[in-house]
Order: structure tokens, then sequence, then C-alpha cells
């Protein structure tokens, strides 16, 4: 995340929001690309460098929606067939598991695991294309898809951004010798816990 960081500090806000846009549109029509960890990434540059975080998450929502209906068009015109030949181009992420997990929750919450599935990273590149598939209702399938990406995009931007806003005030005002101790309580209390771990029996 810190070289995404890094790359993504030499753009202007407009083109973080294009490039966000595209990695986030590519994942929803099922490539599998890291779109949250691009958004992630996006949200705390705008709070080091300044600019507005709205340009962030309007590029995410934008890309969302559009990449997920783009999905659903490939996934209708394409059927299972399509699905189970993505699987095997990317056994690791749609491979027959990952496929057959998302066809059970879409049997269990039909179109409501479009809405749900943009908080999900197997369902985030998995909902349009399967949605198509299954010929969910279009209609009905942009409703959840919009929902979804507007809920995901801009509440996961702005907590981002307030969780970046709140630290920078916290570590600016805090003493070192209170985050020295703080850190040492922490790795103290982490190589206990492992200890105790690693005597428990299997």
């Amino acid at each position: 995340m810190h070289d995404l960081v890094d790359w993504l500090s030499t753009l202007p806000p407009l083109a973080v929001a294009a490039v966000v846009m595209l990695i986030i549109g590519g994942e929803s029509m099922g490539i599998p690309l890291p779109g949250e960890i691009a958004m992630v990434s996006a949200a705390l540059l705008s709070v080091s460098a300044g600019f507005s975080p709205w340009y962030v998450a309007v590029g995410a929502a934008i890309g969302a929606i559009v990449g997920d209906s783009i999905g659903y068009a490939i996934g209708r015109r394409g059927g299972r067939p399509l699905l189970v030949r993505l699987g095997r181009r990317f056994p690791r992420h749609l491979g027959p598991p990952h496929l057959a997990r998302a066809e059970s929750v879409f049997a269990t919450w039909g179109v409501w695991a479009v809405f749900f599935g943009r908080f999900v990273a197997l369902l985030r590149i998995l909902a349009g294309p399967l949605a198509g598939a299954l010929h969910v209702r279009y209609g009905r399938f942009l409703i959840a898809n919009a929902s979804g990406g507007l809920l995901w995009a801009f509440g996961t931007v702005f907590l981002i951004v307030w969780i970046g806003e709140a630290a920078e005030r916290y570590l600016k005002d805090f003493a070192w010798g209170a985050l020295l101790s703080g850190l040492i309580i922490t790795l103290a209390t982490t190589a206990w816990i492992r200890h105790r771990a690693e005597r428990s029996p299997a």
C-alpha cells in the first residue's frame, strides 16, 4: 500500500480519482484488482496531501456502479461458462470454490447479495457478472448496485479520512515517551499471547 500511496502522491487530485475509478471499475467487472486498497490509499493521501476526499469518493462510486453494470452485461452475455473460464484463468480468486460460494450467497440473499457484496472482497469481483449470468432483473440489480456502491465508497472514504485526521491530531499532541511506552506494552502483550498460544494444545 505504501508504494501505491507514493505513486498516487505524484498525481493531481483529478488523476488520483481517475485511477481509483479505473481500478475499482475493473475489479467490479470481474478482474481481480486491488480496488479497496486503491481507495483506502487515495483516502489516506487526501489527508496527508490536503486535497478534498470528495474526489476519491466520487471516483470510487462511479467505478463501482459503472464497473458492476458492465460486469452484469458481460455475465448476462457469457453466462456461467464465462465465469468458469475466468476461474481457470484466475484460480486463486475466481476458482470453483469461490464461484460456488458466491452462487450460494446469491441463492440465499437474491439481489441483496449485490448490495452486501460491495463490502466483501469475493463478491465485489463476482457480484456483477454473476447477477448477469443468473439473469437477475437489471432494474433490481441497478438499485442494489447503486445503493451499495454509494454507501461503500462514501462511507469507507470518509471513515478513513476521519481516522487519519484523528490520528494526525493525536500523534501531534502525544508525548513521544508515552508513545514509546504504548509501543513496548503492545509488543510485550503480543509476545505473551503468542507464547501462550504456542503452549496451548492444538
